[in-house]
Order: C-alpha cells, then sequence, then structure tokens
C-alpha cells in the first residue's frame, strides 16, 4: 500500500516534496512518559497553590493471581482549567480511567534524614472507561439509599 502511494505521488510530480524532512530538526527534549489503566482510589481533589489551583488524584492498579493480589498506587496531578477541571473533579471513586502523563522521579531527603525517590506523574490526558455501578441499597427502615459497588 506505501509502495503504490508513493508511485502515485512520484507520478503526479510530488516527489519533492515526498524527500523533505517532515519534522522538527531541533533536539528534543529528554521526557519519561506513563500509561496507566486503573480505578480511582478516591475522588479527584483540587488544591490551591501558589499559581493557581491544580487536580490530585491516585490510581490503583492490581497484578497477580486472585489470592496473591498485589496493588500499586500512582499519584496523579493534573493542570486543568474550566470544563476539564469540573469533568475530573466530577469523576466518583472507582471510575476505571487510562491516564497518559509525563513521568519524572524526584530524590529528597525525608524528615529523619533518610534519602527517598518519589514518581511524579502529571497528566497529559484521561480517558473514562467506565464509571463504578450504583447499586440500590434498602435499610431497615425502609429507607433508600445509593451505594456504589
Amino acid at each position: 500500500m506505501l509502495a503504490a502511494t508513493l508511485r502515485t505521488a512520484r507520478a503526479s510530480g510530488a516527489s519533492a516534496a515526498l524527500s523533505t524532512r517532515a519534522f522538527s530538526s531541533t533536539a528534543r527534549a529528554s521526557m519519561a512518559s506513563m500509561s496507566i489503566s486503573g480505578r480511582l482510589g478516591a475522588a479527584p481533589e483540587e488544591q490551591q497553590t501558589s499559581g493557581g489551583s491544580i487536580v490530585k488524584y491516585l490510581v490503583a492498579t492490581s497484578y497477580g493471581k486472585v489470592d496473591n493480589k498485589k496493588t500499586s498506587w500512582f499519584r496523579v496531578a493534573a493542570f486543568t482549567d474550566g470544563a476539564q477541571k469540573e469533568f475530573l473533579l466530577s469523576l466518583p471513586k472507582g471510575a476505571l480511567v487510562h491516564v497518559d502523563a509525563d513521568a519524572r522521579m524526584e530524590s529528597y531527603t525525608d524528615k529523619d534524614g533518610n534519602p527517598r525517590s518519589s514518581l511524579n506523574l502529571i497528566q497529559r490526558s484521561i480517558d473514562v472507561l467506565s464509571r463504578p455501578r450504583v447499586q440500590i441499597e434498602e435499610n431497615e427502615e425502609g429507607l433508600v439509599r445509593e451505594a456504589s459497588g
């Protein structure tokens, strides 16, 4: 298919356009990225900073067999405004999400003088794969309440 496209382009006189570079010649900044699919450990929360506000949330991923299941927790920060921020803040605990983020390791010394490191994830995009099911529960008095399950 590519060969047919190239033949068609050459026949139409566009061979010069195909031989030019379609990307920048400047050096790209070194950056790590990460993709995570998992469930929100809690509803996202907005935190005020000196430069504005940021939305923080936890994504949990599990692996292993049922009797030996392990969970990894990832902290993610999002710098969003307007409708995107409101959408993110509306997501409930337990929502299944796929997050693409820039990743950076930082080293620091804790209060006891021990060297530590942390993985910082800055959200580039988030897709909601599913929301938690809402079940209706009835208590002894016949009162109905919603519960996620």
